[in-house]
Order: structure tokens, then sequence, then C-alpha cells
């Protein structure tokens, strides 16, 4: 009998300590957790969570590489600390991984590379160098590969850097509110080669600089967006093109200890759309899949007008470099997304004060190739540029001294010593459209990938639009000013010259 009730004990203790080998605390099946949540379909399924306030991950894509890119959806409105409606931070190549569970988001390192080597070296240069985990989160529901996991913390955090910039500009020091921030599930969607999530950030602090408190409506509490896309890699068959320091392109460059040992360790690809011709064999044919740009439909008129004019200038460079109706300008679609990967975008950008324009673009590290050209236009310029051309051309002394009007040419000292400044047949606001046209394909051409040509306005011919250009004023013989020509049109011929060398197959 004793013997018998030893086995009982023994059999009861080896069963028990079996138990949390096969899980303790076993995790619920992913249905279950999301039961009568709304899905999201897409490259990273999403589940909306509305009682909970944020949003469930499914992700079952482990180890595998995508890209992750983030930025602001609203700005603070002030140039000098620029952190700017539509700005975005650098692009990453991320990957997610399973330990236990835990599900972390890992970012690989781009700047040291083995490209063309045995899996062995290439092994010792990425362990040489070091990787980062930019996240990690719990996993609270399991269905095989398929993991369950809060989005909150990836999306509440200050991934963009906003108060190291608010430091930096000598606005205070800053911290985020957790307690004051949110998940925007309004402004979160998947698409099946990118998904888009969105958070409200606030940051807080006791001792704002001037230009918070001039801007935002709390100067001590202050909320902006910021939006994460999760990405798909591009597929297949894209072909970096090497840089050439004769050549005004953006680039990209990394360490590759596969190259020979007589040839550079440091590598260089230009950045650029993808473009392919539907026929490579002949000299002109439609691309595969045309560049497409989107104006945002928040820009007024006439501005309008002139923004889609300048944008729509390099059509005619792909035309000459082969490429027929391979570049469109249109207007982005009332219900869609501005920082959306999948739409190139022209955002009008409101400030407190005038300043400057700039062309970004979310990158595949990797290879150079533009994901998204992004373009930022400061509304102010085109009223800067309208009160200078009003200064320049309202009032004049003539040969007497005396005070001159150029809308009726009418002096102190009479109408004989009157001297209309401007000629009465140019409307300056024409003039300040003109400029704004130039500045349109001066900062597409930035998110096509390209630099600026600072000598380009020292030929007469105006050879790039990547230059910061004078107006040329011209002196009639009656002493009036003509400003008709005061900008070009069109692109010039260093452009061409770039999108021939950048987006030709056959370039050199």
């Amino acid at each position: 009998m004793r013997a018998v009730i030893l086995i009982l004990i023994l059999s009861a203790s080896v069963l028990g300590e079996d138990k949390p080998t096969s899980g303790k605390n076993p995790l619920p099946p992913c249905a279950e957790k999301v039961h009568g949540l709304t899905a999201l379909d897409g490259f990273v399924t999403v589940f909306s969570d509305d009682d909970a306030g944020t949003i469930w991950l499914q992700i079952d894509k482990w180890d595998q590489d995508f890209l992750y890119a983030s930025g602001l959806s609203s700005g603070l409105g002030s140039n000098p600390v620029g952190l700017d409606r539509g700005q975005w931070g650098k692009s990453r190549v991320v990957r997610f991984r399973r330990v236990g569970r835990r599900a972390y988001l890992i970012e690989k390192n781009q700047r040291y590379r083995a490209v063309n080597a045995a899996p062995s070296e290439r092994r010792a240069v990425e362990d040489s160098f070091a990787d980062s985990v930019i996240w990690a989160a719990d996993i609270v529901a399991r269905t095989g590969d398929q993991c369950l996991v809060d989005a909150k913390s990836l999306l509440i955090r200050d991934a963009h850097g906003v108060a190291r910039k608010l430091k930096s500009t000598g606005q205070g020091e800053f911290r985020l509110d957790r307690d004051r921030s949110f998940v925007s599930l309004d402004n979160c969607r998947s698409f099946p080669r990118n998904t888009e999530l969105e958070a409200t950030l606030t940051f807080f602090g006791d001792n704002p600089g001037p230009l918070v408190s001039e801007t935002a409506a709390d100067k001590n509490a202050f909320s902006l967006r910021l939006h994460h896309s999760l990405i798909k890699l591009p597929e297949s068959g894209y072909r970096p093109r090497r840089a050439d320091p004769r050549v005004g392109t953006f680039n990209i460059s990394f360490a590759d200890y596969s190259a020979p040992l007589d040839a550079p360790l440091i590598q260089r690809f230009i950045t650029r759309h993808r473009l392919q011709k539907a026929n490579p064999k002949l000299p002109k044919s439609r691309p595969v899949k045309p560049i497409v740009y989107h104006l945002d439909p928040g820009v007024p008129q006439p501005v309008r007008d002139a923004l889609l004019d300048g944008a729509r200038w390099w059509a005619d460079a792909f035309e000459e470099a082969g490429f027929v109706d391979a570049f469109e300008v249109r207007m982005l679609p009332e219900d869609a997304d501005p920082m959306d990967v999948r739409f190139n975008v022209i955002q009008w950008v409101h400030r407190s004060t005038r300043g400057w324009s700039y062309g970004q673009s979310v990158v595949d590290p990797r290879t150079g190739e533009i994901i998204k050209g992004n373009v930022l236009l400061g509304s102010l310029r085109v009223r800067q540029d309208r009160l200078i051309i009003d200064g320049l051309t309202s009032t004049q002394s003539s040969p007497l001294g005396t005070s001159v009007c150029s809308c009726c040419g009418i002096a102190g000292g009479g109408a004989d010593n009157a001297l209309a400044l401007l000629d009465n047949t140019i409307n300056p606001l024409d003039v300040s459209l003109s400029r704004l046209r130039q500045l349109s394909a001066h900062e597409v051409g930035h998110t096509l990938g390209f630099s600026h040509n600072f000598a380009a306005s020292t030929y007469g011919d105006r050879a790039s639009v990547m230059d910061y250009p004078a107006p040329r004023v011209k002196v009639g013989d009656n002493g009036q000013l003509d400003l008709r020509d005061a900008y070009g049109i069109g692109v010039g011929e260093w452009d061409r010259h770039m999108v021939r060398y950048a987006y030709c197959v056959d370039a050199g």
C-alpha cells in the first residue's frame, strides 16, 4: 500500500514538473483576442480597437526585412524650429524577431556591407557592426506563427526626435506626455504593399522658448501627429546607378568590404525613382509605370495652377530622354492621406513666418530607389515675393527728386517729371507666380534625385532650375523696368542631362 501511495506521489510530482514546459499560462489564439475588432488587411494586418484606443499588429513575417519610415503629419508652424507638416525622417531596413513571448523590431545596419561575398564573409561584416533594437512589445495572443502585439508603444514614442529638435533650437526642455498622447485610429490604414499608422503626441515643458510660445496653442504643452509607414521591400528588377561627381545627384553611400583591394571601399548610388521602358528596344517608349506627383488640394488659386505648371516642366526632360508620358502631375484625391507612401506629394506648408521650401524622399537605403517623393513649399514665399516686387516698383525719385507713383506716373513736381517705374502692362502678381513656378520645378527636382547647381545662372540660357536664380530685370529706353523675363520657363539643358544620366539604362 505504501508503495502504491509513493508511486502516485512521484507521478503527480513528475506531472507537475512537465506542466510549465507545455505552457503554464498558454496564450489565447489570435482570433479570440481580436473577436469583434475592425480588421485592416494589408502588408501587416492590423486590428483597430476603439474601446482600448489602440492598434493591434498581427505579425507573421518574422526575420524578414521591410522598410520603416516615420514623419510628421502636422507641424509646429515655426520655420526656424523646422518641425513642418509633411516632414519625413530617415528610412530604415528593419525586421520583426520573436524571442519567447516578446516581439522585437530590429534595424539592420546598412552602412557596412559585403555585397558580393560568401555567407560567412557577409556574416563577419554583420557581426562587426551593431544593429539596433528600436522597439519591443509583449506578445498577447498566438496562433502558429501569427502573433498579436499592441502597437501603442510603437506609435506613442518620439521617433522623430521632436524633443531633441526643440532643445537644439533653444526652445527649452520638452518631454513626451504619454497620458496626453493617443493612437489616431482614423488615420490608420493598411494596403497590400504598405501599412500606415499614426498617433497624436503631446509634448510638455516648463520653460518654452519664444518660437514655441508664438506658434503653439498652449506654449507649455502642444501636440503633433506622427505618422509611421511599414513598407514592403520593392520588387526585384531595380538597377542601382553608381554616382558620378560630374553629375548633380543625391546619393546613398556605404562601405563594401567585399570590394576588390584595388577598388574603392565606399560605394555610392544615386537616389532616383524606378522608371523602366515598356519596350526597351525603342528609342522612345511609354514606361511600365509613370512617375506621378500629386498636388496638395489645400493649395488655393492662382497658386495651384502655378505649382502644377512648374512641376510639369520635368515632363519635357523625360520625353527627350526617351520616356513617353513618363512624368505626370495631378491633384491629390480628397480622401487620400498625403503621408501615404504610395503617393509622391507636393505639400503646401503654412508657417508663422516666411521660410524655405525643400524636397525630401523616402528612400530604400539598400539601393537608393526613391519610394516616395515629398515636396514641402512654404506658403508665405509668394506673398513675400509680391511685397518685394511692390516695394521695388511702387515709387522712385524723379530727376528733380520728387516722388513718383508707378500706378499713375504723377509726381509732386508735375507730370513732366513723372517716371513710371514699372511697365504698366506687367502685373506684379504674375511675376510672383512665375517665381513660384520655378520654385515648384526646383523642389520637385530634389525629389527626383537632383542636387543644386549654383553655377547655372551664370549661363545665358538658364541652364538649370536647380539654381537659386535672381530675377532678370531690364530697363527700357523710357526708364521703365521690364520684368516680363524675370524668371525662366521650363527646365534647362543641365536638368535634361541629369535626367538622361539618372534614368536612362544605357547612360554612362
